[in-house]
């Protein structure tokens, strides 16, 4: 692509979680990859979280924190989302300034929310890709005033005039080699199973926790396998020293940058529900076992992970909190799968069944057709 071609550029928001932040790396790497990135200059809108930064920082790319708060029922909540709000739009109107943006994406949540105001201020086309399979209130009221509305998810309150999307995975979760050179490029033993951990981004304790319980009650179901557990920021060494109280063969870390060779490493895979989450596991065809985030009323990550249970890929596991209620429903279900290679492998090939998740590309087309530069390719 010609260096006289104008710069591209492109606020990207979402925080507060992988889920939010990823879809937009996603569609930023396919920008690049038609325009090249000396013709794109971007920003990402984020949280005040700390893994915010992490993700940006692992990711090496420029990232500017929005001090906005997420909704909540509760009046401590209500009154910092309020309190809060003037300054979130302001901070979001100044970063769009400062990088004079032509278009703004975000992926939903509550830092989209700000952004969305700050853009019309700012009379900067918004562009809204929903990832939830139920959309949340923000993603609703910001999808009244973009320009374009796209979904990557089909579910309870998504309009159906919001124009579907397959789903959105960035380049650097899609696994390169086989399974044995992925756990190499990890540090783990090539040829031996390995079953793969992760609550997303933050981690998440309860899936922790029953890890430990069957770790502790069943050792000899590990005999054959090693486990990776990304655990967050909840006690890292802690989590390690406890496995090896049970002999059980297993690396934690904190956050894991190289989801890629994790992907491509697991036979099994113990997760969440979240959107990005679900769309990784679909594009590496990984067979799962997914309990969905317990704190929210509804349970409405289960959705997400509809089609991956549909098609028989992935079991959906009610997460019960306590390790020992957890061990009756998802531990059991685990405990099956880890013996069982030739339900693993036909749930492997069902996913496979699923088809591309190529929706960046789709996400990358809109974009530049809204700013009148077609959608090279």
């Amino acid at each position: 692509m010609s260096g006289t071609m104008p710069e591209l550029r492109i606020a990207l928001a979402g925080g507060g979680t992988g889920g939010h932040i990823y879809p937009n790396l996603a569609v930023l790497e396919e920008l690049e990859r038609r325009l090249g990135p000396e013709n794109i200059s971007s920003m990402l809108l984020v949280s005040e979280r700390p893994i915010d930064a992490t993700i940006a920082a692992a990711e090496g790319r420029r990232a500017t924190p929005i001090p906005a708060a997420p909704v909540g029922l509760s009046p401590k909540a209500l009154a910092k989302l309020v309190l809060g709000w003037g300054s979130a739009v302001r901070a979001a109107r100044g970063a769009i300034q400062a990088l004079r943006a032509d278009v703004v994406l975000a992926t939903g949540g509550f830092v989209s929310a700000p952004v969305m105001m700050a853009a019309r201020a700012e009379r900067v086309p918004l562009v809204l890709l929903n990832l939830d399979a139920v959309a949340g209130k923000a993603n609703r009221w910001v999808g009244r005033k973009a320009r374009i509305r796209l979904t990557s998810a089909d579910g309870p309150g998504v309009p159906r005039s919001w124009e579907r999307v397959r789903p959105v995975v960035r380049e650097a979760a899609m696994p390169h080699g086989t399974p044995a050179e992925c756990r190499l490029r990890l540090g783990l033993a090539p040829e031996r199973l390995t079953l793969l951990v992760t609550g997303g981004s933050q981690g998440a304790r309860s899936i922790n926790d029953l890890m430990l319980e069957l770790a502790a009650q069943h050792p000899g179901a590990f005999q054959n396998w090693q486990i990776l557990h990304q655990c967050g920021d909840k006690g890292v060494e802690a989590l390690a020293a406890s496995y090896r109280a049970t002999g059980v063969q297993a690396r934690c870390e904190q956050y894991l940058a190289d989801m890629a060779s994790a992907w491509g490493a697991a036979d099994l895979a113990i997760a969440r529900c979240g959107a990005s989450s679900v769309a990784e596991i679909w594009a590496a065809n990984v067979p799962s076992v997914l309990l969905p985030y317990p704190y929210h009323r509804d349970e409405h990550q289960a959705a997400n992970a509809k089609p991956l249970a549909e098609v028989g890929g992935a079991i959906i596991e009610r997460d019960r909190i306590r390790a020992a209620a957890n061990m009756e429903g998802a531990g059991n279900t685990i405990l099956r799968l880890l013996r069982d290679d030739a339900e693993r492998d036909r749930m492997r090939e069902l996913l496979a069944s699923l088809g591309p998740t190529d929706g960046a590309q789709t996400v990358a087309d809109r974009v530049l057709e809204l700013i009148g530069r077609g959608a090279p390719g």
